[in-house]
């Protein structure tokens, strides 16, 4: 993954400018009051952060360090972003990371161009995603959108095309409209919106889940899954005499 800071110098003892994890929370606490030293060697394990060592084996922050500690502390706080996510939106900014003074979260913003090399897609494959839908044009692309790309191309190694994945972005609206439904008297109180945030994720991620589960169920059913549909799901007739069903279950 490429690092945030700058690289050590050759003797691989950190440079001038570098702070002691003391110093960081010092630093960083006022605004995230929740960060603490075991937060950080975690933040580290996970390979989100890599600080030097000092001769005596002490950790050693730079000025980049803090500033990819406060965007990875920033995108938890305010987008509830799992790490693994915040992980691959580091990875996709590389190094720019550093010249984020204020901490925030910055957009990534790729060029059609860099998009395409990035999902290793052809102009066809975008240009199809976006007649369906699935993609908006526009002057510059994020990360999300680079997700997308990236999942077309692995779906069409399977023969599934961009015109085939309208259920999934038509099923993607509805479970929208419904979490927006459920905390819309959330969203409708006066002060914080962090309520209706966390609200919203975490149906999305029940809603997620209970999908991930029907279509396991459905697999099983379909006999394209090792394990036996999950108690209480409909059983048919067994998997070799029913043979393949489509999806609208004829």
């Amino acid at each position: 993954m490429t690092r945030g800071h700058q690289p050590a110098p050759a003797s691989g003892t950190p440079g001038r400018g570098s702070v002691g994890i003391g110093q960081v929370l010092d630093e960083l606490s006022p605004e995230f009051p929740d960060i603490s030293p075991s937060k950080i060697r975690f933040l580290e394990a996970e390979g989100l952060i890599q600080p030097l060592r000092s001769s005596s084996g002490y950790r050693r922050f730079s000025a980049a360090d803090i500033t990819r500690l406060r965007f990875i502390l920033t995108a938890q706080r305010d987008e509830y972003l799992p790490l693994r996510v915040i992980k691959e939106r580091l990875e996709a900014l590389g190094g720019s990371v550093a010249g984020a003074a204020d901490g925030a979260v910055p957009p990534v913003a790729m060029t059609r161009s860099e998009l395409l090399a990035a999902a290793g897609a052809g102009e066809e494959l975008l240009a199809e995603l976006e007649d369906y839908g699935l993609i908006r044009r526009a002057r510059s692309y994020g990360t999300q959108t680079l997700s997308v790309l990236r999942s077309a191309v692995q779906l069409g190694e399977y023969g599934v095309q961009p015109r085939h994945l309208r259920v999934i972005k038509a099923a993607a609206e509805r479970e929208t409209a419904l979490v927006e439904q459920a905390v819309a008297p959330l969203a409708r109180q006066k002060g914080s919106r962090e309520p209706a945030l966390r609200a919203a994720r975490d149906l999305a991620g029940h809603i997620a889940a209970l999908h991930a589960t029907l279509v396991e169920d459905g697999l099983a059913e379909a006999g394209l899954a090792s394990h036996q549909p999950h108690a209480g799901t409909p059983h048919g007739e067994s998997p070799e005499g029913r043979g393949l069903r489509s999806a609208s279950g004829r």
